[in-house]
């Protein structure tokens, strides 16, 4: 049995290719039934966020398992099974396990280090368990890797500096300004990198936020998505005096703020500082500004230069963060590999008991004659016989359990005597509980439940 991930992100696919494969809550859980029944999957999570769509399975048959996936990806986009072949990737076993592991440490995220991604996996995770996708396996990996997350958020600095134009804005902005507190701030431009700026600014503290566009519509809209308000472009100067910060990024080919309009507006605020942002290419605001006491202006150069030294700072903890999805990884692959033990040793007792039972009723005319008492030393030679041939392979395949090589032993064992179940719980040759301890039964109920309270804990 192998963990196996399927799918597609930022890295290999353009945006209409990932739109058209996005799943929905329900959509998700339609793909991971369908992987139950195209490739005999024991367990399925689908992932989808806006930079990739993933299909973990739990399965036997590695090449099944991700043909399953890339048709269900197929199906869902409406596009051939062909046309997906040079976005998708697919990984399995610890190759597998890993991936999960960094997608949740936003290592493989388009911006490394972001927060969201946690948030989404816990959220892929609680629906294929409440959905019955999930089971002892599933619980525990995806579990841990939620753990994952939480420790490299909690033990590295990853998250800590912005690497984004806006979010660098935003840091200067609190360097100038110590903390927000009844401060205004004005938009000039209505688009996705002003819309991103001010949220950002929200975010911080920021309650009162201007807008203003040469179409006025399109300022109102923005205003009403950031819960701001929007004014007259024709009154520029005297919004300059009312604001504290401006984020400028309109579409004009040429200076939008002229020296001497701060100038004019610095008299009004009476010098109160002014922090400008002029993240538009052309630039919107006169390089001149910054000439003007009490005026801080940064371009895109400036803020450019915040981000590629945050960026520098991201990537030293991001190899902390890849040390412990590496230490992680080490504990898993030993309780994944204790997994095919186990059953395995079961299988083994039982297909022995199984012969022993079956001779002593073969034999039980011919031992009509004996007493109680005789009967049952003949019980206990037998199940003696028994257990001192398989003490040795019990202990050299436990030993083996947390190495490589055991599967090789598993493989064996199962080839010699005839031990070829599916390999899912429950299934021919199994034990009910798929051959698990107790303790994971535990641990498969306590998931169940969390699934159904609303899944707990902090990741």
């Amino acid at each position: 049995m192998l963990v196996v991930v399927t799918g597609i992100s930022h890295k290999t696919a353009p945006l209409e290719l990932r739109e058209k494969l996005a799943l929905d809550a329900e959509a998700a859980l339609r793909v991971e039934r369908e992987l139950a029944t195209r490739a005999g999957a024991c367990e399925a999570v689908a992932l989808s966020t806006c930079n990739r769509t993933e299909l973990y399975a739990y399965a036997k048959d590695s090449l099944a398992a991700s043909q399953a996936a890339v048709a269900c990806l197929a199906e869902q986009a409406g596009v051939p099974v062909a046309e997906l072949g040079p976005s998708v990737y697919s990984y399995s076993g610890d190759a597998a396990i890993a991936h999960l592991f960094r997608v949740t440490a936003s290592l493989d995220s388009m911006v490394v280090g972001e927060a969201q991604i946690v948030a989404q996996m816990k959220a892929a995770y609680q629906g294929a368990c409440e959905g019955g996708c999930t089971s002892v396996v599933f619980n525990r990996l995806f579990r841990r890797a939620l753990e994952v997350g939480k420790r490299v958020r909690t033990e590295t600095s990853i998250g800590e500096r912005p690497v984004s134009v806006s979010s660098a804005a935003v840091e200067l902005a609190l360097q100038v300004f110590g903390k927000f507190r009844d401060h205004v701030v004005l938009i000039l431009g209505a688009g996705e990198t002003s819309e991103l700026t001010a949220t950002y600014l929200k975010a911080h503290g920021i309650e009162r936020i201007l807008v203003a566009n040469r179409t006025y519509a399109a300022a109102e809209e923005l205003a009403r998505r950031v819960g701001g308000r929007a004014v007259p472009f024709e009154d520029l100067e005297g919004q300059l005096g009312a604001a504290d910060i401006v984020v400028a990024s309109t579409a004009a080919p040429h200076v939008v703020v002229t020296r001497e309009h701060v100038e004019r507006a610095m008299k009004h605020r009476r010098h109160r500082p002014l922090f400008l942002i002029d993240i538009a290419v052309p630039r919107d605001l006169d390089p001149a500004i910054a000439r003007v006491d009490n005026a801080f202006l940064y371009d895109i150069d400036d803020l450019q230069h915040v981000v590629d030294e945050n960026r520098h700072e991201r990537e030293k903890e991001a190899a902390k963060a890849e040390r412990i999805v590496a230490e992680e990884l080490d504990e898993v692959r030993t309780w994944l590999r204790s997994l095919e033990v186990v059953p395995t040793i079961a299988g083994l007792r039982d297909s022995v008991e199984k012969i022993r039972r079956a001779e002593l009723e073969r034999l039980g005319n011919r031992l009509g004659d004996l007493s109680a008492e005789q009967r049952a030393q003949v019980e206990l030679l037998t199940a003696s016989i028994v257990n001192k041939i398989l003490h040795a392979p019990t202990v050299r395949m436990k030993e083996a359990a947390g190495r490589e090589e055991c599967y090789l032993y598993v493989d064996a064992v199962r080839t010699l005597f005839g031990l070829n179940g599916s390999g899912c719980a429950g299934g021919e040759g199994e034990r009910d509980d798929g051959g698990r301890g107790e303790g994971e039964r535990d641990e498969g109920a306590r998931a169940a439940d969390d699934c159904r309270d609303g899944a707990s804990g902090d990741a």
